[in-house]
């Protein structure tokens, strides 16, 4: 089978050796796949290893074959795969034995995939393969961030940092469903004008100065992805006592900060990553509940994987980057 791997030094397009199922694994053939930041990330992280390893954490396709004591699913099943692995129940944090899907297990990027029944869900009948492909780590990534660590409420003001990002797509778009004011930036003006179509009730350039521009808003809950780049800047215009919920740092990972002004302010920092199958669901039934669409920017096809990988390094899209596998 066709797969993008990374192997010694780099990634190129390969033929692959299908695997078996195990006895409560499936195969599926997937029908696409989407594209994230982490998956840019990887080939740094595992260097020169020579192992080949098929990247990719989500993907969305029809199950194939399945091992002899799969129970839940059949073949023919339209499905999503959940890339987060070993990650049951809602906890205060992963448990040690969790992993994300594509490192170091092998990802979605191929034609096929095998993988625990475990790490199915149904896919939403309303959504395209390619929209089915753009939900999971990215909306189970916002979902958890908003809901289970920040705990937003329909009178919260959020302020999200970065609009085009594909996580902050469907942190606009969750927010907007409760009821939830939002405020946006983006240094793009195409950018701001998407954002608003797509509900942000405030969207301002990334390079004014925000507490001018905001003025008296008062902001409940910043989610911040970007690190070094907005962390100050996000605390300067949240309100006293306010949310300050982290899930990533796209610039840089360290930053030094006033501890003084933190704790006099009442400030509550709260760190967040991924999520897990039970928080996944209610991602889906969220989603169900509000007809929601994932938003994808653009779509490559498997061949053309590598210049995927480059669209989204440049940071220009708005929303989901895709590839379709068949």
């Amino acid at each position: 089978m066709r797969a993008l791997v990374h192997e010694n030094d780099g990634l190129h397009m390969t033929d692959v050796e299908p695997q078996q199922p195990g006895d409560s694994e499936v195969v599926v053939k997937l029908k696409a796949a989407g594209l994230n930041r982490r998956d840019l990330g990887i080939p740094g992280r595992r260097k020169r290893s020579e192992e080949a390893l098929i990247l990719g954490s989500d993907g969305a396709g029809v199950v194939e074959e399945t091992g002899k004591n799969v129970i839940d699913v059949q073949v023919g099943d339209e499905v999503i795969i959940n890339p987060s692995l070993r990650w049951e129940q809602n906890s205060e944090a992963p448990p040690k034995e969790f992993d994300i899907l594509g490192m170091p297990d092998h990802g979605t990027f191929a034609e096929k995939i095998v993988i625990s029944e475990d790490q199915l869900e149904p896919k939403p009948a309303y959504m395209s393969w390619e929209e089915a492909a753009a939900f999971p780590l990215a909306a189970l990534t916002g979902y958890r961030a908003m809901f289970t660590k920040g705990q937003l409420q329909k009178t919260d003001t959020v302020f999200i940092p970065g609009a085009g990002g594909g996580v902050a797509t469907y942190l606009i778009a969750f927010a907007k469903n409760i009821g939830a004011r939002v405020i946006t930036t983006s240094r793009s003006e195409e950018k701001r004008e998407k954002a608003r179509e797509h509900g942000a009730d405030v969207v301002i350039d990334t390079a004014d100065d925000w507490e001018e521009k905001l003025g008296n808003e008062t902001i409940d809950m910043v989610i911040d992805s970007n690190g070094k780049a907005t962390f100050h800047r996000s605390l300067n215009i949240l309100k006293k006592g306010g949310k300050f919920v982290t899930f990533g740092a796209t610039t840089e990972d360290v930053i030094d900060f006033d501890l003084r002004s933190f704790f006099y302010g009442q400030y509550k920092l709260i760190g967040s990553t991924m999520g897990c199958r039970e928080e996944l669901r209610a991602a889906l039934e969220h989603a169900e509940n509000h007809a929601l669409h994932p938003v994808v920017d653009r779509v490559f096809s498997l061949d053309q994987s590598l210049e995927a990988f480059s669209y989204l390094d440049e940071g220009n899209q708005f929303g989901k980057v895709i590839i379709r596998i068949s």
